[in-house]
């Protein structure tokens, strides 16, 4: 009852009343109390979404004071020393390979910034898994890398923690804890019952207790402790998770507990039952597979069908796997049902059903810096690992749930200690082996290999989702992790049963993924298991195999690597007697796992190399070498049969799986065992038999014949080429590769790296991926003293990123240098590791255009030749290869038939054999050893060579070889020696056979390796000598069918190797006597290096002459012989016909390259005319209807219809255009630097200085106080939002362009482009356009007129262009022309957006529309000077100017305006040229006045009057226009100027002035109008009251004549800039260059502004230029008045209005800082404006700097994301954003958007897309320029390739 009363009251008073209580020394009453309010509150029986328990939770344990307070004063007291702070995936985090000790430490970015790591080898990484700061953790990073906060040993110098503090929460904990776990048994359903099963329901419910944890956690080290007592202490356990024994709820919730548990062995309670007795049902679903492990039966066949015939084979298979895994599981437990004796226990229970829920795990890390925890919590996991591992099996979401496990597990198995500890105690390795295996027997079947029907051996089924999905992958990868301690990884290696488990585990990947050969048809469906089955071998096999090889690299370790090959080949034996295999390999079939030999094969490596063991005291007998051997030279025949297209009938995946076996990841893990296993093989058994076996294997047999004829039973004609080719290829690989065979690692490193970048020049990274590492994935570091990156500058030169305008960005390369190509090139290494056979063929190109370009070489090189570094003395047997008769026997038959074109013979061929006796003769023998049993040999041999020695060989004259041949052949007809080489086709089984006449002795190379084989076996004394072989594969080299009947016939050859190889010589030299008899005397050995085949063959004669005088006597014999015997069909006429031969291909080459070279001037010229994006160099005016107009009628091309002739009104041309709008004017600032980028939150970047705003708030002044007609004539608009217009500069007829759209509306194929929003691509340089602007058709006659120099007075020109001015616009015919203009406009209009039309106050006003067109005008000239750089100084007609339409342009817009007439009232004009009488002023009662003309833009005006006035316009009216204009624009600066002077300048001024007036040309003299300015401007309402304070504060310096006649220049120039840009479009006058000083006096002089007699620079006044219509005084006084005279407008407004500033700096990207972490830091946190939350893909505006959301839906509006929304609203649709978090610019152009690269390249030149490599980036300033020149000259449609729609959702 007391507790019903306690609930009722205030939950603060009664939490410090109990506190006082229990603080008692008699406390019973106080817990009884606390009990009881416990029992009330927390009731698992109410909802767990009541949070009403929470709070009284948080009360208690606050115990009275508010939970904040109590959070805080807790955390005083945290005397943690490691940060241990929890992310979960995608949380971006550190790792430096300089401080950690463990592979996979990880930081979070507050430790990593606060600690030093400069100059380290870090990254930054985005946690795929999740993971824990190591901050602070001796054994996982050295402490020099610890951050400032954990360096401190914080925990020495905290108090100790007053006893009272945590008393409630010693009390209250408990209870809650268990609360929790009651609500979770409660919730839990097993998965298999009908009833719907929602775990992330209750689990929602439970979301605020279970962060109420965390919290705690969070509260450091004090609450831990707390925590760590409670969860681990197994009395309260006891006493609590029962339930008291009267609570019913609670006896149910325990026992729904307890049958949870039941399950949780590896093997359930009824599969025990099932066990016990023998009789199995096999179900279906692999459930048996568990049984296996208690010694029941077999593996479930996979498919429910065969249930009945399997059961019999599945028995065996189960017994012997029986017998191995039962008596091997030491420790039964790993098998029985958990037993829980702690909360903790519990609670990682409840996690694993519920599939480890995010916030429990993070709950369960929070709490690891708590060592007490961190071992039972260690412990506790190892004990429910098998039980986690099968619930991972079952689980639908394994992916999640595996990252989970790994948060937590690489977190507990990364540290030695603990990892060393849980495997003496809790037997880790034991339960981790026996988990793999129980995991792996749920998806055996049955092993097809070699002998299908009695094959016992079982595989793992590479289709079923364990291996597809990865799900093995946490297990593993935690192996790998406990492996890579050495103390670990002793006890494993010590305990040989664990030993023999793994082997047995490992076997079961041996032989999996069988491929068979289709011979008929294709496959139906191409299976893609081969990836996982690689992924698995190389996961589950290599990497653990990787992780043991580690720890045997010194002496001391010599046991474990016995242990080890001794299992290995146990292994490999049971395997051999399960797949039936006796001696010859099943035919069309290949695996390419065989994890067991490379285990064998990589400890025999390490066993040699470093621990000094002798090889042959681990080699098996001869007859199981020979065994060994078969399958890795399998694997590489295959790979020969495959690239020579023998398996296409397989599909794609066979070349997949081949291009992995040799692929960098896979290829020291797979292939470089194999060979090496094949070399040591070759290096112990008989060379003869090694040698056939090869030949054998690649089916070549048949061909080595000498008969020009011959049958292949196996192969067709166009394989027997490339697999020739490949068995030789295979043979100079096997004899001339040293990786394993003495190499250092700093040796094998360096050849790699050559040969990676022999292939191609490669990106750091890229280079890095390809250099084949120690695949202990963490490592990290490339094994050998030499590091990579010395090694990487010693081979190669770094090639800086080019940029080639418009072109692709480059990446940083490394490319090899010179001596590298010249010594270490090793094109047999390249051919190892090529996974694309093209890489070779690009290696030997670049090898030749080096050789090219040194001038060594410049035909057609061959492969060099490159010395080998010495064998290790255990491997000297494999250059007895080299040295056997049988290999002779096939190189004498391939010269000869190389020398006598017989068919399928190469190049290749030819250079393979030469490289294989040049090997030879650079590896000789020892001659002590001599043959073994002589007799034989001799017996066998005695008719083809005397001995084993290629020297002695070489010399040896073969007379007569008696051959089999089809009776067809050619040699059959007659007796005598061939002398012809015929190329026939038939084909026949040839039997190689030489003979003298009298005892003819036939040789066959299968017969020969038959007969060696039985020999071995005999020697070797095992029971095996009587094996039966089965007589089916030594038939197989029958012939099918009935060829042409065999006949044997003796053929005269009379050649011996040497003879043959001269002859080859003239042969390839095609000159009868290329070798002279003295040769070797002049011979200068040291071009020998690189060359041809001639050099080849020239440097082989020359090794073997130095090592033998025999030789070389032989050599000088046969060059003597000055006529040399050839056969008789290689006289004249083919020499003859191969000199026509020679000639007929040199012309041909002269003719094509004549014809290129015409090819490449034709395209060069079209690209400068057409392409030209960037190429100021190139000065060929193309100006569009400047200069040529003038002449007469212009001619234009039509791209499409190709026919040339005049625009006419009915058939007009048109320019192909684009138009865009573009707000880059608008963002110009008055500063040329650039604004930098705020990277934090006290910077601040302001737009109020930029022009576009400048120029709003300028008219929105005006409109306040004026009348708005008058307004919108005043200024121009465009800034922001303006309409650019650019072109290729290619015209076409507007109908031809009609018909190209329909066609392309009808084209299906995916454009870059929208055709119904009109866009299209030039028909002929393929430029981006959207519209076509009218040419209007040109006017021959008055041309003359227009030009010609006028002396009209001014006053008659003034009132001529009055008069023009009066002419009312006629409405031009309707036409062609004229519909067509319209469009154009129409198009104009629709670039933009409607806010940047209408500024007017009614919207679509005539004055509107006359405003937004003469805007068009002026954005254009304004975007031309942008582009020319501001200025026009460098003169010349630009590459703007080539894509410039401005005279186009504005014919279309003057026709347009010519339809608005300007009422003469209000012409501005007038008031520009006359002194108007002022008018009544009761006309200005109802409306507004007209703006003063002193505020009015006068470019601006300059722009409406010509597009007003009749076209085309004469220069002198033109010109007179100017110079009104430039009154205006010269008496505004003086109004400007004179408001900057301080009131006592300006009175000074003034006076000055005054006494200029009367002078004669007073008119011209700035003092005299200045001074009148001043004084007009002083009169009643003086626009200077205001600032006299202010400017006296800010003016220090003195205003002199020159100063100021410095500013008006300033102030007059962008008028005048503008003005001649407009004389330039218009008349085609041409702009002359000049030097930036002389700007004013050069534009002066064109314009006509001053007489064109050059003066010196220096005396040039602005003020000259003047030339007034009326006078001077009385005008400027007039426009004075206008301004004096307004009586609404505050003084300092008008002063805004009056002092304009014109000249802004160009146009400028955001300054970025240089680092693009600190870009990262500030921005990939920081939260969303609009939304407040952290975005997932965060970026920012590079123009103006704000900060939206890609893609973000949050910040949506009305159906367009933020950036594309951004993009309309700063840029009028042209966005450029840097991603934040993958670092690369995107840029969106109205509906479009391409990615553009990147800025940021780190410290190697490369990009990093998405952060992936996480390695240091700095901003590349080259790339920056180019992205701010593109974003300024508009062209990022024309530069950027890869455009698609954005539909809005960016």
């Amino acid at each position: 009852m007391m507790a019903a009363s306690l609930l009722r009251r205030d939950k603060k008073a009664t939490a410090a009343h109990l506190k006082a209580d229990l603080n008692r020394t008699d406390n019973s009453s106080g817990l009884r109390q606390l009990q009881e309010l416990l029992d009330a509150v927390l009731n698992p029986e109410k909802p767990a979404a009541d949070t009403e328990a929470l709070d009284w939770c948080k009360c208690l344990i606050a115990g009275g004071e508010g939970f904040e307070e109590f959070c805080k004063t807790v955390r005083s007291y945290d005397n943690a020393t490691l940060c241990g702070l929890v992310w979960t995936a995608n949380f971006v985090a550190y790792r430096c390979r300089t401080c950690g000790i463990s592979p996979c430490m990880s930081l979070c970015a507050e430790c990593f910034n606060n600690g030093d790591h400069t100059g380290h080898d870090f990254n930054m990484f985005r946690s795929q898994a999740g993971g824990a700061c190591d901050c602070g953790d001796s054994n996982v990073m050295r402490e020099s890398g610890f951050c400032r906060r954990h360096r401190l040993r914080t925990g020495e110098n905290v108090p100790s923690i007053p006893r009272d503090l945590l008393l409630m929460s010693e009390m209250v904990l408990p209870r809650f804890i268990l609360c929790i776990i009651q609500y979770l048994r409660d919730g839990y359903i097993e998965p298999d019952t009908s009833t719907e099963r929602d775990l992330q329901k209750v689990l929602q419910q439970l979301e605020p207790q279970i962060s109420f944890l965390e919290e705690l956690t969070k509260m450091g080290g004090a609450m831990r402790t707390v925590l760590t007592k409670i969860l681990t202490n197994q009395q309260t356990f006891k006493e609590l998770s029962m339930g008291q024994e009267e609570n019913l709820y609670a006896k149910k919730n325990y026992d729904k507990y307890l049958s949870a548990l039941k399950n949780s062995g590896l093997v359930s309670v009824e599969e025990k039952a099932q066990g016990a007795t023998a009789d199995v049902t096999v179900g279906a679903e692999g459930g048996a597979g568990a049984l296996v492990l208690l010694g029941s039966t077999a593996p479930a066949s996979p498919d429910e069908s065969n249930k009945e015939e399997d059961q019999d084979a599945g028995q065996s298979v189960g017994q012997r796997k029986r017998v191995k895994l039962s008596s091997s599981t030491k420790d039964p437990c790993i098998i029985e049902s958990l037993k829980h004796k702690c909360f903790l226990e519990e609670l990682l229970f409840w996690t694993i059903k519920y599939e480890f829920p995010q916030k429990m795990v993070t709950f369960l890390l929070n709490m690891l810096p708590d060592q007490d925890y961190k071992i039972t919590f260690t412990k506790t996991f190892v004990q429910h690992y098998a039980f986690i591992m099968k619930t991972l099996m079952k689980s639908h979401e394994s992916d999640t749930m595996s990252n989970r496990i790994v948060h937590i597990s690489v977190q507990l198995f990364s540290n030695e200690e603990l990892a060393r500890h849980v495997t003496e105690e809790c037997q880790l390795l034991d339960i981790m082996v026996t988990v793999l295996l129980y995991m792996m027997e749920s998806c055996l079947i049955k092993s097809e290999l070699q002998d299908e029907e009695n094959s016992r051996h079982v595989v793992v089924n590479c289709s079923e989702a364990l291996l597809k999905n990865n799900t093995y992958w946490p297990l593993v990868s935690d192996f790998i992790n406990i492996l890579s301690h050495q103390s670990v990884a002793k006890k494993f290696l010590e305990d040989h049963s664990l030993l023999m488990l793994w082997m047995s585990f490992v076997s079961f990947f041996q032989g999996m993924n069988l491929n068979k050969r289709e011979l008929n048809e294709h496959v139906e469906f191409e299976s893609q298991t081969y990836y996982a089955a690689f992924a698995a071998e190389l996961e589950a096999c290599a990497q653990p195999m990787w992780g043991l090889l580690t720890h045997c690299k010194v002496k001391e370790t010599q046991e474990y690597t016995k242990t080890v090959v001794r299992y290995c080949l146990e292994t490999l034996q049971i395997w051999f007697d399960a797949i039936g295999f006796i001696d010859e390999p099943a035919p069309n079939q290949v695996t390419f796992h065989l994890p067991l030999h490379r285990y064998y094969a990589m400890f025999l490596s390490k066993a040699v190399k470093c621990q000094g063991l002798d090889l042959d005291s681990l080699l098996p007998d001869q007859e199981m070498l020979m065994k060994i051997m078969v399958h890795p030279l399998q694997i590489q025949a295959c790979l020969s049969e495959i690239h020579s297209n023998m398996w296409v009938r397989n599909g794609l995946q066979i070349k997949g799986q081949a291009m992995t076996y040799v692929q960098s990841h896979f290829c020291n893990s797979m292939i470089d065992p194999d060979i090496y296993l094949l070399q040591v093989c070759a290096s112990r058994l008989d060379p003869d038999y090694f040698i056939s076996s090869v030949f054998e294997r690649f089916k070549v047999v048949d061909l080595l014949t000498m008969a020009s004829q011959h049958q292949n039973a196996v192969l067709d004609s166009e394989q027997e080429r490339p697999m020739l080719e490949g068995a030789l290829t295979f043979l100079v690989i096997l004899t001339s590769l040293r990786i394993h065979l003495g190499m250092t690692d700093d040796e094998i490193l360096r050849s790699e790296m050559v040969s990676q970048l022999c292939m191609n020049d490669r990106t750091h990274s890229a280079l890095l991926d390809l250099i084949p590492e120690n695949p202990n994935p963490k490592s990290g570091i490339v094994p050998g003293s030499c590091s990579f990156e010395e090694m990487l500058s010693a081979v190669a030169d770094f090639k800086a990123p080019v940029f080639e305008p418009g072109g692709s960005m480059q990446q940083g390369m490394y490319t090899p240098k010179a001596e590298v190509w010249e010594k270490e090139f090793d094109p047999i290494m390249v051919v190892l590791r090529t996974v694309y056979r093209r890489d070779v063929q690009s290696a030997m190109d670049r090898y030749s255009a080096f050789l090219k370009q040194c001038g060594i070489h410049t035909g057609n090189p061959w492969p060099p030749y490159k010395e080998r570094t010495p064998l290790h003395p255990c491997y000297k047997g494999l250059i007895k290869l080299l040295h056997c008769k049988t290999l002779h026997i096939v190189i004498f038959t391939l010269l000869y038939k190389i020398w006598m074109d017989h068919q399928n013979m190469s190049e290749h061929v030819l250079c393979m054999v030469l490289y294989l006796i040049e090997l030879g003769l650079d590896n000789q023998v020892q001659d002590n050893t001599v043959d073994e049993e002589p007799c034989i040999e001799e017996h066998c041999h005695d008719s083809w060579f005397p001995g084993t020695n290629l020297l002695s060989n070489l010399h040896h004259i073969i007379n007569f070889v008696r051959v089999r041949v089809p009776e067809t052949a050619p040699e059959v007809t007659r007796e005598a020696p061939p002398s012809t080489s015929t190329e026939a086709s038939s084909y026949g089984q040839v039997e190689d056979s030489s003979a003298n006449l009298r005892e003819a002795q036939v040789f066959s190379l299968v017969a020969e390796r038959r007969r060696k084989f039985q020999e071995i076996i005999n020697r070797s004394n095992t029971e095996a000598t009587q094996v039966v072989r089965p007589k089916s594969s030594s038939t197989r080299w029958v012939p099918p069918g009935t060829p042409p009947q065999l006949v044997t016939e003796i053929l005269e050859i009379r050649e011996s190797m040497l003879s043959l190889l001269i002859k080859l010589h003239q042969k390839l030299s095609s000159k009868q006597n290329s070798l002279s008899a003295s040769w070797l005397e002049d011979m200068d050995t040291s071009r020998h290096a690189h060359g041809d085949g001639i050099t080849a063959i020239e440097r082989i004669l020359t090794k073997a002459a130095t090592r033998s005088c025999q030789i070389k006597r032989s050599i000088q014999d046969i060059c003597g012989k000055v006529c040399p015997p050839v056969p008789p069909k290689k006289n004249s006429p083919t020499d003859k016909k191969t000199m026509d031969k020679e000639e007929r291909r040199q012309r041909a080459r002269e003719r094509q390259q004549k014809l290129l070279a015409e090819f490449a001037s034709r395209q060069k010229s079209f690209m400068e005319t057409a392409m030209d994006v960037e190429s100021p160099e190139t000065e060929a005016a193309m100006d569009l209807g400047a200069s040529e107009v003038m002449e007469s009628e212009v001619l234009y091309d039509c791209v499409i219809c190709g026919q040339s002739g005049p625009s006419t009104e009915d058939r007009p041309t048109g320019l192909v255009v684009l138009l865009q709008a573009s707000s880059v004017l608008g963002h110009r600032c008055k500063s040329k630097e650039a604004k930098n980028l705020p990277t934090s939150d006290e910077e601040h970047i302001y737009a109020a200085d930029t022009c576009g705003v400048a120029h709003d708030v300028r008219l929105t002044l005006m409109q306040r106080f004026f009348k708005d007609s008058s307004c919108l004539q005043s200024v121009s608009i465009g800034w922001d939002g303006g309409v650019y217009v650019q072109t290729c500069g290619h015209t076409l007829h507007i109908d031809c362009h009609k018909s190209y759209m329909e066609s392309l509306r009808n084209d299906q194929v995916l454009q870059g482009f929208s055709v119904d929003k009109g866009e299209f691509t030039c028909p002929l340089c393929r430029q981006f356009a959207n519209s076509v602007l009218p040419c209007r058709p040109g006017r021959g006659t008055e041309a003359g007129t227009w030009h010609t120099p006028t002396n009209k007075k001014m006053c008659v020109l003034v009132k001529e262009v009055e008069d023009l001015q009066e002419k009312i616009g006629l409405f031009p015919t309707e036409s062609n022309l004229s519909k067509e203009m319209e469009f154009v406009i129409k198009d104009i209009k629709n670039t933009t957006q409607k806010k940047y039309m209408d500024y007017g106050k009614n919207p679509g006003s005539p004055d509107n529309d006359f405003l937004f067109m003469y805007s068009v005008a002026r954005t254009n000239l304004e975007l031309e000077l942008v582009h020319r750089g501001g200025n026009l100084c460098s003169g010349g007609a630009s590459a703007a100017a080539k894509r410039s339409c401005l005279n186009q342009l504005f014919h279309v817009l003057a026709m347009h305006m010519r339809l608005y007439s300007i009422d003469s009232a209000y012409n501005p004009w007038t008031k520009l040229t006359q002194i108007v009488q002022s008018r009544e002023a009761d006309d200005f009662d109802e409306e507004r006045p007209e703006v003063p003309m002193l505020f009015r833009d006068v470019p601006s005006l300059l722009i409406i009057f010509v597009l007003t006035m009749p076209q085309p316009l004469r220069k002198e009216h033109f010109t007179c226009v100017v110079k009104m204009l430039y009154n205006l624009q010269f008496t505004q600066a003086l109004a400007a100027l004179s408001s900057k002077f301080s009131p006592e300048e300006r009175h000074a001024w003034s006076t000055a002035g005054a006494l200029k007036k009367n002078t004669a040309n007073a008119e011209k003299s700035f003092e005299a109008l200045l001074s009148h300015v001043i004084g007009d401007l002083s009169t009643d309402k003086s626009v200077y009251k205001v600032n006299a304070e202010e400017t006296s504060m800010l003016i220090s310096s003195v205003w002199s004549p020159q100063s100021i006649e410095f500013s008006l220049q300033q102030f007059c120039l962008p008028f005048l800039r503008l003005s001649c840009l407009l004389q330039h479009h218009l008349y085609g006058d041409n702009l002359t260059g000049c030097l930036e000083e002389e700007e004013f006096s050069s534009l002066a002089v064109c314009l006509g502004l001053l007489p064109s007699a050059p003066q010196p620079s220096n005396v040039v006044h602005s003020a000259s230029c003047l030339q007034w219509p009326v006078g001077a005084f009385d005008l400027v006084t007039q426009w004075c008045v206008e301004v004096t005279g307004l009586s609404q407008m505050q003084a300092e407004q008008s002063l805004t209005l009056l002092v304009q500033d014109p000249l802004w700096a160009a146009p400028r990207l955001l300054q970025l800082p240089d680092n693009y972490n600190i870009i990262f830091q500030y921005y990939h946190r920081k939260a969303c404006t609009a939304c407040k939350k952290v975005p997932k893909d965060p970026a920012l505006c590079l123009v103006c700097g704000a900060f939206v959301c890609l893609k973000g839906v949050c910040c949506k509006q009305q159906g367009t994301c933020e950036c594309v929304l951004h993009s309309q609203h700063c840029g009028a649709a042209t966005g450029i954003f840097l991603l934040i978090n993958a670092s690369v610019i995107i840029i969106i152009r109205g509906h479009r958007f391409c990615l553009w690269g990147s800025v940021y390249l780190d410290a190697h030149g490369e990009e990093d897309r998405d952060l992936r490599r996480g390695k240091p980036l700095f901003l590349c300033e080259e790339r920056y320029r180019v992205l701010e020149q593109q974003w300024v000259s508009h062209t990022f449609d024309h530069i950027n390739k890869r455009w698609g729609p954005h539909y809005n959702g960016l």
